[in-house]
């Protein structure tokens, strides 16, 4: 399966590729053209899944989201954020984008391997994130990515 899309987000073009390999799934996240960094994402196969907590009536637009586990395990493949800010970012990334996946072919199958998620992301450095955690625009630019992943899942 390979999906793809296009959008803006908070003002800044992003572009979300998907594709699902035997072995692995390949997602692309750029607002700059190119990959910057490839984080591979694997769990073990006994963890459980939580699936995504029902939605919030005070925020019917907000997506829902499964809690990403614990024993996740994130290896940097190629390339390095240049702060610890954003490895920890892409970090939530990473992370973030494999549960979702995980999530999603779990209801699809009644058994089997869970795919490892190799994850490339260039971002646009937000201006306004020096402080201390994410920003609004952020935010914004974290649930556009996912939000578009989950429809790219759902689209097989």
């Amino acid at each position: 399966m390979s999906a793809q899309a296009s959008r803006e987000i908070d003002g800044v073009p992003t572009e979300v590729l998907l594709q699902a390999f035997a072995d692995r799934i390949l997602v692309l996240v750029t607002q700059v053209g190119k990959v910057g960094n490839l984080i591979q994402v694997t769990i073990p196969q006994t963890t459980p899944l939580m699936p995504p907590p029902p939605p919030d009536p005070s925020q019917p637009n907000a997506i829902s989201l499964p809690t990403p586990p614990a024993s996740i395990q994130l290896t940097p493949l190629l390339g390095n954020a240049s702060t610890e800010r954003l490895r920890t970012l892409y970090s939530l990334y990473a992370s973030q984008l494999a549960t979702n996946i995980w999530t999603a072919e779990s209801e699809d199958m009644l058994e089997g391997d869970r795919r490892m998620v190799v994850v490339g992301l260039a971002l646009r450095r937000s201006v306004e994130a020096e402080g201390m955690g994410l920003s609004a625009h952020e935010k914004n630019v974290f649930y556009g990515v996912m939000g578009m992943v989950n429809e790219l899942v759902s689209r097989r």
